[in-house]
């Protein structure tokens, strides 16, 4: 996943002036924000809420992994359940998970760090088990195509309806929704194809427990849209939490929060309020439609700010996520 030094210098002086409120200090109903302590998720880079399972988030790392999910519980931080999945080859760039209809988890393997050279992506696909304990789950694995060519992308979602599955590509200028068949195939190939522009470089998605709202995460803001069966209407702007490297969002189970989470050793998952407790037809969380943080699009926001020794904190998670991005580059 390659990202420019500018972004990460962007982040820093964004860091040392400003900082979102904690969602702690609002009254939505929803779960509250928690830390990821186990020590073998360093690049928590998709995040799901259970329905199955209250208070459960489901994770993974991007790579260098294996074909791991875990159950983390919201309360604690900690892992209640790592699941292994067979029936499927080895994961390349695992950016994604959502969850759909009947309790089926849905796992994107999408991500494409060499800028569109793979000629095909995969999604797995497994039931969410019904007992939180270590153990291992066939999956079944779908090979997806893109009808306008290969891409990276970071972002899957599940219509909780319909079962249909949407990817957004991943692109600095911004870029597509992409819809899938209506059935995945795991005998043939699942082409995507563009079906609507989305204003953001998007690190991940998620739709409303409802499948009424959009909402898209990059890393300096979001947006979120009405969804009408993959027909998408802009709303408004998210505030999104700074992080030192936001890669996931998720609604939480009963869609009145937004978890927001970021790669790195004891990752952050902080909670905002939904816009219109996640239902479609939300007004914009604020009078402009800004954010707590800059957003992608051009736009910027106030938003609630805390000064002083918390920007330290900020400039430390950053020159750690600075420290990975070079190793990785």
């Amino acid at each position: 996943m390659r990202r420019p030094l500018a972004l990460l210098a962007g982040v820093l002086l964004v860091g040392v002036f400003a900082l979102p409120a904690s969602a702690d200090d609002g009254e939505g109903k929803g779960d509250q924000g928690f830390t990821i302590k186990d020590p073998r998720i360093t690049e928590s880079s998709g995040l799901a809420a259970s329905h199955l399972h209250p208070g459960i988030y489901w994770t993974h790392n991007d790579s260098d992994d294996g074909p791991y999910l875990y159950a983390v519980d919201s309360a604690t931080g900690k892992t209640v359940a790592r699941i292994t999945l067979s029936g499927i080859g080895s994961p390349r760039d695992v950016e994604a998970i959502s969850i759909g209809p009947g309790n089926q988890i849905y796992v994107g393997d999408i991500g494409d760090n060499l800028g569109g050279k793979w000629p095909y992506v995969w999604i797995y696909r497994l039931p969410e088990p019904k007992k939180l304990v270590d153990q291992t789950v066939r999956a079944t694995q779908y090979v997806v195509k893109y009808t306008d060519g290969a891409r990276n992308a970071e972002s899957l979602v599940v219509d909780p309806k319909t079962g249909r599955a949407y990817i957004i590509d991943k692109n600095e200028d911004g870029g597509h929704l992409y819809e899938g068949p209506a059935k995945l195939s795991s005998s043939g190939t699942n082409y995507f194809k563009p079906i609507a522009t989305v204003d953001l470089w998007a690190t991940d998605a998620a739709l409303s427990p409802d499948g009424r709202q959009l909402a898209v995460r990059g890393y300096f803001g979001g947006i979120y849209y009405d969804f009408d069966g993959g027909k998408i209407k802009r709303k408004g702007r998210l505030n999104v939490p700074l992080q030192g490297q936001g890669e996931s969002v998720t609604y939480s189970a009963d869609g009145t929060r937004l978890m927001y989470g970021s790669e790195g050793d004891d990752s952050p998952v902080q909670a905002e309020d939904a816009p219109g407790g996640g239902a479609g037809d939300a007004k914009s969380p604020s009078a402009d439609g800004s954010s707590s943080a800059s957003d992608q699009d051009g736009g910027s926001g106030i938003g609630n700010l805390k000064v002083g020794a918390v920007a330290v904190a900020v400039a430390a998670a950053v020159l750690l996520g600075l420290r990975r991005l070079l190793r990785r580059s």
